[in-house]
């Protein structure tokens, strides 16, 4: 019996050991693919970083001791990287001009601009066209000799070959490994940003795009280091480097194509409390949001209290069965509810308005836009407030609610003084973390009303949240400004950590009174 035990022992020890081996030399794996790119960037931080991560892991691994690190590494090296490495890497943003005309150094930008100047040189190399995206969503030319049937990915980098490129019978690019070839139709549709795309291939020599096509010619634009200034030729036009901005400029103040990222202070925190076109349109979607917050779990807590108090009593029949169709709104897939909310509140053919007799334009006035987000929050959010206050409920102390019942306390006066107090206590904390995740509701906002409605000219909704503006900022808008649309994600980070921290001190004090 012994000798069997030592067996399984020994044999549960050896299997460990195969394990531990298999999952580190996964990390060694992961630890040099990581290391290559960042070795061939020279960010020798970041391969300072990983190698001490790596190190650190084996230590732990590789011996008998320190059984809690073994349990705290992986979870620890999640929150690092998903937590904590976002955040800083937002607040970094947030000090940047970082966006559309900003995304590179000052030496690419040189590069782009020159190579926006490209005239075609007689003997010049021609291309045929087409466009795509990599995966990382640059853009860039996908380009095919007409001379030797080469094949070629231009970006604001230059040229780099593209040996695995399929191309149809134009000698055009259909499919490339890693890229995203746009259609006829995309491409029409985003010439603009086709336009501002500049490919250098040397120092006064680009690509240009001619319709769907390209050629390869040498640039009227110079950079002067004497002055910091690039010269056009042909125009005379002169742009000065103001390298606090990030761009080059001529004297009347006109931006060249491309400018660079450079760190512009406390600018993007400053705009929002400073530039009346920024503050007046902040203000009021704060102001909204916290409405649609605030409003959000009271109609759900009121709703879901209201039916848990009316299930909870034992004389009532049939509550398995009202319990179970009470909670399908909060077992069905939000995002699919939302887009069915959505069409129910369209005012042509939409259930609301047929079964109501009504003809309002849900998505036409701010308020009814409002109204509507709100109405369909709270069906998708009160089923969930209903299963908290039905537990907390049946979790009441009922000698408290009895010695009310003898000292006279029934009805409103016991649910006001004794049931509500103590509800509150309990699912306090739980209406704050409500509050923090509906103040962040992208999705009813996004999916419902997509921010609308929208005045003219106005890139502001009237439904939109702070989170929903700041998307709009980085990925909605006709130009992205990732600066910007970090700084409002710090102020939602800070405007919903100080009212949590208010609330959960009011909730302390709640206690002591209570207690």
């Amino acid at each position: 019996m012994l000798e069997q035990r030592s067996r399984t022992a020994g044999s549960a020890t050896a299997a460990g050991l195969i394990i531990k081996i298999a999952v580190l030399a996964v990390v060694a794996a992961l630890a040099v693919w990581a290391a290559l790119p960042l070795i061939a960037a020279e960010a020798w931080w970041g391969l300072a970083l990983e190698a001490a991560i790596v190190a650190v892991v084996f230590y732990v691994y590789l011996q008998r001791r320190a059984i809690q690190l073994k349990y705290l590494i992986p979870g620890t090296l999640l929150l690092i990287a998903f937590q904590i490495l976002p955040v800083i890497l937002t607040i970094g943003t947030s000090f940047s001009n970082y966006g559309d005309g900003h995304r590179v150094d000052k030496d690419q930008a040189v590069e782009a601009i020159i190579a926006a100047g490209v005239q075609q040189t007689p003997g010049g190399a021609t291309y045929r066209l087409s466009v795509g995206e990599s995966a990382s969503g640059e853009l860039t030319l996908l380009l095919t000799d007409a001379a030797d049937g080469s094949t070629w990915a231009g970006t604001e980098a230059g040229l780099t070959e593209l040996p695995d490129a399929t191309v149809d019978g134009t000698g055009r690019i259909t499919a490339a490994p890693g890229y995203d070839v746009w259609d006829l139709a995309e491409l029409n549709e985003r010439q603009a940003e086709l336009a501002a795309l500049a490919v250098p291939t040397g120092e006064e020599s680009g690509i240009k795009v001619q319709g769907l096509s390209a050629f390869e010619g040498t640039s009227t634009r110079s950079y002067d280091d004497a002055c910091d200034c690039i010269t056009d030729a042909e125009t005379g036009t002169v742009w000065y480097a103001d390298n606090e901005a990030g761009s080059f400029l001529t004297e009347d103040g006109e931006p060249a194509l491309v400018g660079w990222r450079v760190n512009i202070g406390a600018d993007n925190y400053t705009a929002v409390l400073t530039d009346p076109d920024i503050r007046g349109p902040f203000l009021g979607i704060f102001t909204w949001n916290i409405l649609f917050a605030a409003g959000s779990v009271l109609l759900t807590f009121a709703i879901g209290l209201g039916t848990a108090m009316a299930l909870n009593k034992p004389s009532m029949r049939g509550t398995k069965v009202y319990r179970t169709l009470m909670i399908l709104p909060y077992a069905m897939p939000s995002f699919a509810m939302l887009l069915v909310w959505a069409q129910m509140f369209n005012r042509d053919f939409g259930l609301v308005n047929d079964l109501f007799n009504l003809d309002v334009n849900w998505y036409g006035g701010t308020w009814s836009a409002r109204a509507m987000v709100l109405i369909a929050n709270t069906w998708l959010g009160w089923p969930y407030m209903f299963l908290i206050c039905l537990g907390a409920l049946q979790a009441l102390p009922s000698d408290s609610l009895e010695a009310a019942k003898i000292d006279g306390a029934t009805g409103v006066t016991a649910f006001r003084k004794i049931t509500l107090p103590l509800l509150l206590i309990a699912l306090t904390p739980l209406l704050i973390s409500s509050f923090a995740f509906n103040f962040n509701n992208f999705n009813a906002i996004e999916l419902l009303s997509g921010g609308s409605p929208f005045r003219a000219g106005d890139a502001v909704g009237g439904t939109d949240l702070l989170i929903t503006y700041a998307f709009r900022q980085a990925f909605g808008a006709t130009t992205a400004d990732y600066g910007f649309a970090s700084a409002i994600s710090v102020f939602i980070f800070l405007i919903v950590a100080t009212m949590s921290a208010v609330m959960f001190r009011f909730t302390r004090n709640q206690e002591d009174v209570y207690s």
